[in-house]
């Protein structure tokens, strides 16, 4: 088994479910622009490539006009609004994910967040939950002048903890973070409960499904034999 000095960790979907406020969100920016809310498993469906994306197909659902660019920077503007209030009001820590951190710190390894997530919102969230202090460095999705899956938020992270990509793990929960991973040269773990847009976690192309964060945190560090889900 190889040995990493570097994790790299998605956040919606892997560290935290943040569905419900990202929906509570979402659904009072729809009712502000006169459409009717969307149940909270197609909201799911919609995270993963940022803010904008997440409103855009919001919008979409509704609207039979095509969407303007300026109904779009509406409906963005009334999110933002109402997500900078309801953001980790009642977001969870997945089950794992704290005892996982917790593996990983004492064995010495270093560790980033890289999300599609906004800084804005990545920040509070994090503290919010309690997870700040597990990481070096967060790179949000704003941070660099692409997202994932490009392999630059990746790549910058790397950067910014000084190892070599080949040396570092990205643990996710989407086909976002596994094309991301594999244009970077890096290795990527997937858990089975996140988002994905919707699609089954079992077709992407990973170096293996962990079923929680302790479960990844127990195969990096070597304390057990074989953890993998198949």
């Amino acid at each position: 088994m190889m040995t990493y000095t570097a994790v790299l960790l998605d956040l919606d979907g892997t560290l935290v479910n943040s569905i419900p406020d990202l929906a509570d969100a979402t659904n009072a920016m729809r009712t502000e622009m006169g459409l009717p809310p969307l149940p909270l498993d197609v909201i799911a469906t919609y995270v993963g490539k940022g803010a904008e994306n997440l409103v855009r197909r919001a919008l979409s659902s509704g609207f039979e006009a095509p969407l303007t660019e300026e109904t779009v920077a509406q409906g963005l503007a009334l999110f933002k609004q109402h997500y900078h209030v309801v953001n980790g009001t009642k977001s969870a820590v997945y089950e794992g994910v704290v005892d996982g951190l917790t593996q990983l710190r004492d064995a010495g390894v270093a560790m980033a967040v890289v999300t599609n997530k906004p800084a804005e919102f990545t920040h509070p969230l994090l503290q919010a939950c309690g997870l700040s202090g597990f990481f070096e460095h967060v790179v949000c999705g704003d941070t660099c002048t692409e997202k994932k899956p490009h392999p630059m938020p990746l790549l910058h992270a790397c950067k910014l903890l000084d190892v070599d990509p080949g040396q570092a793990i990205l643990i996710g929960d989407s086909a976002n973070d596994a094309l991301a991973a594999q244009a970077a040269g890096m290795s990527v773990f997937a858990v089975p409960y996140g988002y994905n847009e919707g699609q089954d976690v079992q077709n992407l192309k990973v170096d293996g499904i962990v079923a929680s964060i302790d479960v990844a945190a127990a195969r990096i560090t070597g304390s057990a034999a074989n953890v993998f889900t198949e």
